[in-house]
């Protein structure tokens, strides 16, 4: 499972620009209402500028089981990332695909979302990993809004072994402030190093995967710290 994301990567250039520096993995989103939407030409053009150590991951919202495999396939995809609405049933019908399952977190805590992950457990379909973002009424992700950290972290409390991914928010000057309060496993960003949506800044994406890295360092020196892998 990787530690460091550049999600909504849109060029070649600017998935190289994540790989250079030091990122683990990329997101491409194919979400078409997204502004940082790529079909299925600009996906090819974008991992086949990737080095092999860098993980692709597709982001999708909603879309049918056949599509998302289809584009998992043709792209040789790492990872499938379901970011909208789909029930337990839909993870089922992913099996053989390595799927992380994103969650909207509000201020009502992680009790739905724990029972949607016991319902993939009684399904055999839990995901290798959750990602936790921020809940916005009629949003998808990359709103640039943060979770409540302190409300992430009793993720941890439930003794669920998934690695905990986090989003929502993360910039360069925050990235290390969130590894400390919400202890995940990893992060992603999108519209924390871009100087427009699906632009990255070279500047701002080296500067988060340093923090982000020296902070994860130090969480996993920690002898209280759950592990996940």
């Amino acid at each position: 499972m990787f530690r460091i994301k550049i999600c909504g990567i849109t060029t070649a250039e600017d998935g190289a620009l994540a790989a250079g520096a030091g990122a683990d993995a990329i997101g491409l989103n194919f979400y078409a209402h997204s502004p940082r939407f790529v079909d299925q030409q600009r996906g090819r053009s974008i991992v086949n500028g990737l080095p092999p150590n860098v993980a692709k991951v597709g982001v999708f919202v909603n879309a049918p089981a056949a599509e998302i495999r289809a584009l998992a396939g043709s792209l040789a995809l790492d990872f499938v990332q379901l970011h909208g609405d789909e029930p337990p049933e839909a993870m089922a019908e992913l099996g053989g695909l390595s799927v992380i399952r994103a969650f909207r977190l509000g201020a009502d805590g992680w009790q739905r979302w724990f029972a949607y992950l016991e319902r993939c457990r009684q399904l055999n379909a839990l995901p290798c990993a959750v990602l936790v973002d921020a809940h916005r009424h009629g949003e998808y992700g990359g709103t640039g809004q943060s979770p409540d950290w302190t409300i992430v972290s009793r993720f941890h409390d439930a003794n669920i072994r998934l690695p905990l991914i986090l989003a929502g928010g993360l910039t360069p000057g925050n990235v290390a402030e969130a590894i400390t309060a919400a202890r995940p496993y990893g992060v992603d960003t999108a519209s924390g190093v871009e100087v427009r949506p699906g632009v990255k800044d070279k500047g701002r994406v080296e500067a988060f995967v340093a923090a982000a890295r020296s902070a994860l360092r130090q969480l996993a020196s920690e002898p209280d710290v759950p592990r996940s892998s």
